[in-house]
């Protein structure tokens, strides 16, 4: 499977980097835990279990507008055999249109598969995951997890996207 992602700015990676290093020491499940070399604050926007040289292309196209305006505000949590506890993202209209783009594209390429529904665009709820697992309390406040400074909103830019595949477990540009 491979997913299409957005990377943020360096000074919003920093911080996402920090609530994740604030949650491990505070001995929440937290992303700061995997290690694996991928491992990055970002956010998906579709996925698709092959993507054809013709939809790379097309990506790279509407990933072109980049970067557009990143705002992250508060927690947001969501259950089910894992709890995961994340950063929500705030979308705005370039935000929503970007992802719009990039969702038709995968679903009208030959061999995408089928979609993901919590990434459908009247379903996407976006988020940079925080961390996850079976043992998130239930009851973590915005203040256990974000430093005083500059608290739980942030505002940055989505400045860069890459193509997570993970049966490989590698990345690389959308537009390979």
């Amino acid at each position: 499977m491979h997913s299409v992602e957005l990377l943020p700015d360096e000074r919003t990676e920093t911080a996402v980097r920090d609530v994740w290093a604030r949650m491990a020491r505070a001995g929440l499940p937290s992303m700061a835990a995997h290690r694996h070399p991928t491992n990055r604050p970002h956010l998906t926007l579709a996925t698709a279990e092959i993507l054809l040289p013709e939809t790379r292309a097309r990506l790279g196209e509407a990933l072109a507008v980049l970067p557009v305006p990143l705002r992250l505000d508060g927690l947001v949590r969501f259950t089910g055999r894992r709890q995961v506890l994340a950063w929500a993202v705030g979308p705005d209209e370039a935000l929503l249109r970007l992802h719009e783009t990039v969702w038709h594209i995968l679903r009208g390429s030959p061999g995408s598969g089928p979609p993901d529904p919590l990434l459908d665009p009247a379903r996407w709820v976006p988020h940079l995951t925080l961390g996850r697992g079976r043992d998130m309390p239930p009851d973590v406040s915005d203040a256990e997890v974000f430093p005083p400074a500059p608290g739980s909103v942030l505002t940055g830019r989505w400045t860069g996207a890459r193509c997570y595949d993970s049966v490989t477990r590698t990345t690389g540009p959308p537009a390979g």
